[in-house]
């Protein structure tokens, strides 16, 4: 039986952070995952239903995390014997187990081609990226203080970066122009515009590949980033959470693999995040790792993890699974594979309903140009066209004013998180919506 407790005085006052509305929940990137929620597409029971596209998750490859588990049943408990679930079950400290970062170190290292190294003491482990980015936010700047993100961003970003540390972000305006890619010019462009705004600027912080855009950034062009920091002495955070997620393991470059061929020149200022959630389609066991060149972010990273440690019987299955070479090599590539498999199959159904993507090559989700469709060119045009996409063509797509973009008409769509019946569904309800517009308009 509920308990009813009537108020008449004025309720008790919170804290800044609880009444903040920097979460950033009232984004139409978060609207659309409740109208999904409402009524979630079911190709039985509820074959009317909205689809989900605005979830970037990786099912394509679960049947190989299944299978492994099949074979190596003793990754799933504890170990073998009462000794080793004593060993999992009491107290472990903030360092993680050391086999798990070991495993982590050696498959980041996989990942980019062997062409960058990874030591496990500077692997700091976390419940996930979101967390990772958060205590990185905590770490290297103060409430108040900048960070520059290029646009089009992740708009969890708003929530990760800024509700709970108090640190603002400034866009780095980036334009289809030239793909979205980061210049100079955008760079010093954001400093300049945080600057104005009395801000201090802490860092500049990089998805790569880019969430939402689905590209890599090339190695130019992050020889050019890491320049500005070093010139303004700032931060450089590089969220490579989809590097695994590349089409091919050729064209992605990490910055890991910059500051090698730069004999680690200002490495002290670099850190990479990542985490098994993309990669591996692991979302649910929450995690994630910051790499850092920096020996006192490393210290304070460690400590501060004690708010968002991984259980050790989590730590202990996947450092199974990843210390496997014939699993790890199969999984990559596999995985690899059959995400630009399934990145062909999205793009090609599109293209006949006449819509254009940019041209991609890794992540879980293309950049749509929605653009031609909208009846006005401007943020209300493109959020109106969303709400006819998400409640009369019931697909939950990202418009891409939730990702801070500054053209109206881009659209993020994930692909990867549905069976390839219900994407092919998807892309006939996006046929037909754009037929029925196409007969409207003459």
């Amino acid at each position: 039986m509920a308990i009813e407790i009537e108020i008449d005085q004025p309720s008790v006052g919170l804290s800044k952070v609880a009444v903040s509305e920097t979460h950033g929940e009232d984004s139409p990137y978060f609207a659309g995952w409740k109208a999904y929620d409402e009524n979630p597409y079911n190709e039985i029971t509820n074959p009317s239903g909205v689809i989900q596209m605005g979830l970037a998750e990786n099912q394509v490859s679960f049947d190989l995390l299944e299978k492994f588990l099949e074979e190596n049943s003793e990754a799933c408990s504890w170990g073998k014997g009462v000794s080793s679930f004593r060993e999992n079950a009491l107290f472990q400290d903030y360092h993680g187990l050391l086999s798990f970062r070991k495993a982590m170190a050696s498959f980041m290292e996989q990942i980019r081609g062997g062409r960058a190294k990874f030591d496990p003491s500077r692997v700091v482990l976390t419940a996930g990226a979101t967390a990772a980015n958060e205590l990185l936010t905590f770490i290297l700047a103060d409430p108040g203080d900048a960070l520059l993100v290029p646009t089009p961003y992740y708009p969890g970003f708003d929530r990760d970066l800024r509700w709970r540390t108090g640190v603002k972000i400034v866009p780095i305006h980036c334009e289809s122009s030239n793909n979205f890619q980061i210049t100079p010019q955008a760079l010093e462009a954001a400093y300049k515009e945080a600057e104005a705004m009395k801000m201090r600027v802490r860092g500049v912080l990089i998805t790569n590949p880019s969430n939402p855009l689905g590209a890599t950034i090339q190695r130019s062009v992050l020889g050019e980033i890491l320049e500005f920091v070093t010139r303004k002495n700032i931060h450089l955070v590089s969220d490579e959470i989809y590097s695994g997620s590349v089409f091919s393991s050729s064209e992605f470059v990490s910055i890991a693999e910059v500051l090698a061929d730069q004999n680690y020149k200002n490495a002290e200022r670099v850190h990479i995040v990542y985490s098994l959630s993309k990669d591996l389609g692991l979302p649910g066991f929450r995690v994630g790792t910051i790499y850092s060149y920096n020996d006192k972010v490393v210290t304070t990273a460690r400590r501060m993890s004690s708010f968002t440690l991984i259980s050790s019987q989590t730590q202990h299955l996947l450092a199974s699974m990843l210390s496997n070479k014939e699993f790890t090599e199969n999984y990559i590539k596999t995985n690899r594979d059959r995400l630009k498999k399934r990145y062909e199959r999205i793009i090609a159904g599109l293209k006949r309903s006449g819509i254009e993507c940019l041209k991609g090559n890794g992540g879980l989700f293309c950049w749509m140009n929605m653009s031609p469709l909208l009846e006005k060119p401007t943020r209300e045009g493109e959020l109106a066209l969303w709400n006819l996409i998400v409640h009369e063509v019931k697909l939950n797509i990202s418009p891409g004013s939730s990702c801070h973009c500054s053209e109206p008409g881009w659209f993020r769509v994930c692909f990867a998180n549905m069976s390839e019946q219900t994407l092919e569904v998807a892309l006939e309800r996006i046929r037909n919506f754009v037929e029925k517009r196409e007969r409207i308009e003459k």
